[in-house]
């Protein structure tokens, strides 16, 4: 259950309809995981500085169980959601920081349980 968490100093009218559900296509396809199980966030508009400079920039958090937790892993998922985010935010590399955290099942609730128990 991928968590994919896109915020970015572009104002809304700057970042491109449906994003999201492209986002949500794309997570699930370089993560190898189905796409109704991956949930995605897009903030667009938020005071946010990379690398010391407030220019266009965007930040991208993957949160998942299984798949983020190795190096080996991550740089294959870099250099796919690297290609994706300027693509479609017209952003270069250097403006764009993308932050990897593996999960547990236990970290995650759902139906009123944790997913350990589902």
């Amino acid at each position: 259950m991928p968590f994919v968490e896109l915020d970015t100093n572009l104002p809304a009218s700057r970042v491109p309809a449906g994003l999201e559900k492209r986002l949500c296509a794309a997570s699930a396809a370089i993560l190898g995981k189905p796409e109704d199980r991956v949930n995605v966030t897009v903030r667009p508009g938020l005071a946010m500085a990379v690398s010391g400079s407030a220019e266009p920039c965007a930040q991208l958090l993957v949160s998942s169980i299984g798949v983020v937790g190795t190096a080996e892993d991550n740089r294959g998922h870099s250099a796919r959601l690297f290609e994706f985010l300027t693509k479609e935010l017209g952003l270069g590399q250097d403006r764009i920081v993308i932050r990897f955290f593996p999960l547990e099942p236990w970290q995650i609730g759902k139906n009123g349980t944790v997913v350990t128990f589902l």
